[in-house]
């Protein structure tokens, strides 16, 4: 065959052969988070990062939305809203059918939809003693009838928990109807059943299948990511879940929210996820985790568990405006006032600052009056904070911006005034004060290795030394230390709270007895603010709720047991290859929510 008439053929056999499509890049979701994560079992979780974590493979009966300001709480996988009776103890809430958990091989091959009993499960999981759960206090706490016995009985007898116990306060009625009843009315109860982090479904058979101490490295739920790869406290991938259900993008935003508004345009009615991965680096460090930003190796500095860091909220939004070099690549940013509080805690156990006598509320009131609050406001947050005024915070109910206390006062003359008065004064003249008794008077105060810390720590030093207050600091890794706080062994330690739903009393729990180790890791005690706190949960929203949390806040500030320094702005900044993302008020749950766009992504 001559040359010319098979390159004919060939041509000919090349538009005849059918085009082949193009392959969809995949869409990969780059974060970071600033602390690790603890566990990836939501029984055995209570920091933010592993919280940020859990809830895209766990979910619960109800969530927020997404768009909605103010919270507005939906259907996630109960069928409709809670059926509630009159006088809010009891709870009817049906589950939706045809969803299904992840595939695992503790199915055994097996599609395993999700039931009633797998909430009553979650629940109980968390009440069982060898979990040892952090957040055991607040689901005894919610009141379930039935619940604290069954615990009681495994802890007095030593004997394994009775799964199987029918209990009158969590009861699957049939396969897709839970009836839950609680030993006091509870208003606000629709926001307890809105946490995915902590509440989401679980398998029973995938807790025994790899045992209680393993199955944080098998989290099998029903959400849009399943995890991948997991190198503790470097990296966590989640993949999207493909056995998860048809989801559509769909929000409720306010009529006049232009932004939320313009967001539901754009993605109402797209499946979800609509990213396939989601990369989560732990970056401790404030300088490495900015410039990776920069450098676009990840999307974003958004939300709580990563924000700016605030050496770099000027460079990023002077003036609350997207700084020119980063606007003219396309970075978009936002700032507002988050539901978060920063605070130092008091170990009410500890002989030196602990205990109820005149002189311990004395020194901790000191300590709290020399400590200047607005410095660090200027300092190290860059003005980018407001001072707080106790243990409610913003967007939440119970919140007044027009109250002030002592919770904020920076006054080291009332300070030495009140050292003085109590007998805590320096008898040998080094310049240190010693206790009434002589004893030497030294306070430790737990702290963490990164440099962020260092600042804040200098800042303790020089306001207690100008008080005549010796302090030294202890620095070990975060985790360690909330492990150590809930066993009541740190005397002092500063930290950050962020409200999990637009109920004020959420942050009172700090303060109540019964939560102690758990939420209360200054385990205050005092009977007074425990019987109006549980006052509080049966009463609605209203006037004499209101004059309750006004009580709560002074009790707060007169015994002490927390100083609550500030209120953060929260600053993000997002490349624009990043789609959708709004910040999420009072929950984690947001990576199925966005999408990213490869083709702008720098390469």
């Amino acid at each position: 065959m001559n040359k010319p008439l098979l390159a004919l053929l060939l041509a000919l056999c090349s538009l005849q052969a059918p085009a082949q499509a193009p392959v969809p890049q995949k869409k990969v979701l780059h974060l970071s988070m600033r602390s690790p994560e603890t566990s990836l079992d939501p029984a055995r979780i209570n920091d933010l990062y592993s919280r940020t974590v859990t809830p895209h493979i766990f979910e619960a009966l109800y969530a927020y939305d997404h768009l909605a300001r103010p919270a507005k709480v939906r259907p996630l996988l109960a069928d409709g809203m809670p059926e509630a009776a009159a006088d809010h103890r009891v709870f009817t809430v049906k589950v939706r059918r045809g969803v299904y958990f992840a595939d695992d091989p503790a199915f055994k091959g097996q599609r395993r939809e999700v039931q009633a009993r797998d909430f009553v499960y979650a629940f109980q999981r968390i009440a069982d003693p060898a979990t040892k759960s952090p957040v055991v206090a607040s689901v005894m706490d919610a009141g379930f009838l039935g619940l604290a016995a069954a615990r009681d009985e495994a802890l007095k007898n030593k004997t394994p928990f009775d799964y199987n116990r029918e209990l009158p306060g969590l009861r699957a009625l049939d396969s897709h109807t839970l009836r839950i009843e609680l030993d006091r009315p509870r208003p606000r109860f629709v926001y307890y059943l809105a946490q995915s982090d902590l509440l989401g479904a679980q398998a029973r058979e995938v807790v025994e299948f790899y045992g209680a101490d393993k199955v944080s490295e098998h989290p099998v739920g029903t959400g849009p990511f399943r995890l991948k790869q997991w190198r503790r406290s470097s990296l966590i991938v989640l993949e999207r879940n493909p056995q998860f259900r048809e989801m559509l993008y769909d929000a409720d935003p306010a009529p006049d929210d232009k932004a939320g508004q313009a967001i539901l345009a754009r993605f109402k009615g797209r499946r979800l996820p609509m990213v396939d991965e989601v990369r989560l680096s732990i970056i401790a460090e404030d300088q490495p985790r900015w410039l990776t930003f920069l450098n676009g190796q990840i999307d974003a500095l958004v939300t709580l568990a990563s924000p700016v860091p605030q050496e770099y909220v000027n460079m990023a939004l002077p003036g609350g405006k997207v700084a020119p070099n980063l606007a003219r690549a396309g970075v978009q940013g936002a700032r507002w006032l988050s539901s978060d509080a920063t605070l130092a805690v008091f170990n009410m156990k500890d002989p030196v600052l602990g205990g109820y006598t005149p002189e311990r509320v004395a020194l901790r009131r000191a300590i709290s009056l020399a400590y200047d609050t607005q410095r660090e406001i200027d300092l190290l947050w860059r003005g980018n904070a407001v001072a707080a005024q106790g243990p409610v915070v913003p967007h939440t109910s119970g919140f007044d911006p027009a109250f002030k206390s002592e919770m904020s006062e920076y006054n080291p003359a009332k300070a030495r005034a009140l050292l003085d008065m109590y007998g805590f004064v320096d008898r040998n003249g080094d310049g240190y004060r010693e206790q009434p008794d002589g004893s030497p008077l030294e306070i430790e105060m737990a702290t963490q290795p990164e440099q962020r810390f260092r600042s804040f720590d200098e800042l303790w030093q020089k306001n207690l030394l100008a008080v005549g207050l010796r302090i030294k600091f202890k620095p070990q890794q975060f985790a360690e230390n909330l492990k150590m706080v809930r066993a009541g062994k740190l005397q002092f330690w500063q930290l950050a709270t962020s409200a999990a739903s637009p109920d004020g009393q959420d942050g009172l729990m700090r303060m109540y007895g019964p939560q102690a180790g758990s939420q209360n890791f200054s385990f205050f005690q005092n009977d007074q603010f425990d019987a109006m706190y549980r006052r509080m949960q049966g009463l609605p929203d209203g006037p004499e709720r209101d004059a309750l949390f006004l009580e709560a806040k002074r009790i707060a500030v007169a015994y002490m047991p927390w100083k609550y320094k500030v209120h953060r702005m929260q600053v993000e900044v997002w490349h624009p290859w990043l789609l959708g993302y709004r910040y999420p008020q009072f929950w984690q749950e947001w990576f199925h929510m966005v999408d990213i766009d490869e083709s702008k992504r720098r390469k």
